[in-house]
């Protein structure tokens, strides 16, 4: 069965206020504090979607995708093993942190680092987000992510061989193609571009119920002052109407509304620009001095 969804992102920074400020003011989530000093934010039933730990270094810690239950964790482990990949087991106490039943961790073939969970534990409290109507995740998750890889082709071929990934469309660059991959109704999940060196996560994205919501995220940017990646812009490939901004540590983070769904098969394409207008780029901001 494989891969569900993308269930939540973990990661490292040096400035969990900076990280407070963004998730909390700008994209409209809500923070919750833990024992561990990690900050962790809401946007649904889910426990927490997205948690930022101290960090000396800005760093990517796990890609969290769920799957269906205990067995079906335990044979894509075995899958995994059986493509050379080493996997680890997670400990009880980790998994109570995640607040998941159980989860398995390892790097995907690019480096990425990827955990398998099954059994979110919920604690029934509500989630408030007075900055969003609503975000649009369930069975779908909580967005999506690109992440790159030096054999963008070997990557590939484990998501879908190993993990269930479907290939949704392609896209030619300077460096070779990118793969956009699904494994649920939106229309995808995962994106995987070639790039030198170890995997890192390039960007990842959270969709928002009605155009206002991204109306007043923009407005919120502007506010905040928080740097510009892309305008406003309509992809080709999901149609969703979005625009990215720079996170603290230069991750790009896309706001959308509207992404197309593919709740059946359909032929895989090829797409030759990313945008129908808009989504003009601006380089990341430099560090001071």
């Amino acid at each position: 069965m494989g891969v569900r969804s993308l269930g939540y992102l973990r990661l490292e920074s040096g400035d969990l206020g900076k990280w407070r400020a963004f998730g909390a003011d700008f994209l409209g989530l809500m923070p919750v504090e833990s024992d561990s000093g990690s900050l962790s934010f809401r946007m649904d039933d889910h426990p927490a979607r997205i948690v930022v730990s101290p960090g000396a270094q800005p760093a990517t810690t796990a890609l969290g995708f769920e799957v269906l239950d205990e067995r079906e964790l335990a044979k894509l482990v075995a899958d995994v093993e059986r493509s050379g990949i080493k996997v680890t087991a997670g400990t009880e106490a980790e998994a109570a942190e995640r607040k998941v039943t159980g989860f398995a961790r390892f790097a995907d073939p690019g480096g990425n680092p990827v955990e398998l969970y099954y059994g979110t534990v919920l604690d029934h409290v509500p989630v408030t987000t007075p900055l969003v109507s609503r975000f649009v995740t369930g069975d779908m998750g909580f967005g999506h992510a690109i992440v790159s890889a030096e054999d963008a082709r070997a990557a590939f071929d484990f998501y879908v061989g190993v993990l269930g990934f479907v290939e949704r469309n392609t896209m030619k660059g300077p460096g070779g193609t990118t793969w956009f991959l699904g494994c649920n109704p939106r229309h995808h999940t995962l994106g995987i571009t070639p790039a030198p060196g170890p995997g890192r996560l390039l960007h990842f994205m959270v969709e928002a119920a009605t155009l206002d919501d991204v109306g007043l995220a923009l407005d919120r940017a502007a506010k905040y002052e928080v740097p510009m990646m892309h305008s406003l812009g309509k992809h080709t490939n999901d149609h969703m109407v979005s625009f990215y901004v720079w996170s603290p540590e230069n991750i790009a983070v896309e706001f959308g509304w509207n992404g197309l769904k593919v709740p059946e098969p359909v032929p895989v394409y090829e797409i030759t620009d990313g945008a129908f207008w808009g989504h003009n780029f601006t380089p990341p901001p430099q560090p001071a001095g």
